[in-house]
């Protein structure tokens, strides 16, 4: 059954995939093969932290670094292209 919330506290999970995927914050670069091929790891990285049991609060933290590492990633290369 569908409600408001459907969908409510994905959104790190959503922004953080297509990050992985190579969409870059800078605008206009990324690819759906890229978004997919994103999905799919941060789908494995979550059900790895969740298999092997860490505190829900510490997945948010690491998926946060792993925004911030694929973030840095992205703007080193967007530098290197100036």
């Amino acid at each position: 059954m569908l409600s408001n919330n459907t969908g409510n506290m994905y959104e790190l999970d959503a922004i953080a995939a297509c990050v992985v995927g190579g969409v870059s914050f800078t605008g206009g670069i990324g690819t759906v093969g890229g978004i997919v091929t994103g999905v799919l790891i941060f789908q494995v990285i979550n059900y790895g932290l969740a298999f092997i049991g860490v505190n829900p609060y510490l997945q948010f933290i690491i998926k946060g670094l792993i925004i911030i590492i694929a973030v840095a990633i992205d703007n080193r290369k967007y530098i290197r292209k100036k």
